[in-house]
């Protein structure tokens, strides 16, 4: 099944300065022409998109800092290499944790009244069952969901998402938005005579974007491996093991199992972890022996400059000294 270029899109929108021009959108390479009518119709929201395309990338490479593949970047498209093109679990992540960006920084615009399409959700309002008041500007989570269906998933549909990639994507794009959801907080402040609480205000508001990622990492490690079966008119994936228990939309679905991403394939998108810095002590996947395939590592000393002997200063500042101090660093061979 052939992948789609969201990928390709998320690394041009990433780095894009500004999108305040309908030219801007004809030169985001790997659109749509259904998305390229988007972007030109909702310029204002686009600039939202991008941050979240970039809040995707860097939540990615957090969350696989210490794995054999550490979602890192290529210069060139596709901006995660080909392993995103394969229905592999990483790509599964990339689709989830792309689709949740956007809808997260475009329902932080609205909350911010960056947007003139939409503000805070007013639909939460009253008391609420707990005895608070519902006030102040709850986040419009269900305005930066609907966009990120309408522009996200649009390139799916338009293929008829009948492919198993297309449904792949399209599955793993709503979980990416359901970990928002799931995680939706309820935030107040007290009012009263000296910070008494006789009356308290709350407003629903996203996750940190923190919280998101770990919940989607989690849900790459419990992925299921699926297959696309008929059922009665239309496909459906089902899991691949008759055993295991159907998945929900919360979870992450793959169609591929993932390579071992030890050695360099530049042909598959693999970079391997040949001078990658790996933790001597730890039998984690972060440890050396795991990180590195078995193959051993260097280890080097190396000089780190650091702050120390910090003073604070009345008033006010702080005043350092620079020291040196000599470390072990350990990489793969």
């Amino acid at each position: 099944a052939r992948a789609s270029h969201w990928d390709k899109y998320l690394a041009k929108l990433s780095s894009v300065g500004s999108i305040s021009e309908e030219e801007t959108c004809e030169k985001l390479k790997g659109l749509i022409q259904r998305q390229v009518q988007m972007c030109k119709r909702n310029l204002e929201v686009m600039d939202s998109v991008r941050r979240g395309a970039q809040l995707a990338i860097e939540e990615c490479q957090y969350q696989f800092r210490n794995r054999r593949w550490n979602c890192s970047t290529l210069d060139s498209l596709p901006v995660f290499g080909k392993v995103v093109t394969q229905g592999t679990r990483e790509a599964a992540f990339v689709y989830a944790i792309s689709s949740a960006g956007v809808a997260f920084a475009v329902t932080r615009a609205c909350s911010s009244g960056e947007l003139d399409k939409c503000g805070c959700d007013r639909t939460v309002h009253g008391v609420s069952p707990q005895g608070f008041q519902w006030s102040g500007c709850s986040d419009n989570i269900a305005y930066g969901v609907a966009f990120s269906q309408s522009f996200v998933d649009v390139r799916e549909r338009s293929k008829g998402a009948s492919s198993s990639r297309a449904l792949m994507n399209l599955h793993n794009n709503e979980a990416g938005r359901k970990a928002i959801l799931t995680h939706m907080r309820v935030e107040c402040k007290c009012h009263g005579v000296s910070g008494s609480c006789e009356v308290k205000t709350c407003w629903r508001a996203v996750p940190p974007f923190r919280q998101v990622g770990h919940a989607l990492k989690e849900k790459f490690d419990g992925a299921t491996e699926v297959e696309p079966r008929r059922v009665g008119s239309s496909r459906a994936l089902v899991p691949r093991n008759a055993q295991f228990k159907p998945h929900t939309d919360e979870d992450l679905v793959y169609l591929e199992p993932s390579p071992d991403f030890c050695e360099q394939d530049m042909r598959s998108g693999v970079l391997g972890t040949r001078g990658r810095t790996c933790n001597k002590t730890s039998k984690a996947i972060d440890g050396c022996e795991l990180l590195c395939c078995g193959r051993g590592f260097h280890t080097a000393q190396v000089e780190l400059a650091e702050r120390c002997s910090c003073k604070f200063h009345w008033c006010c500042f702080v005043k350092c000294r620079q020291c040196q101090r000599l470390v072990e660093l350990h990489t793969c061979r």
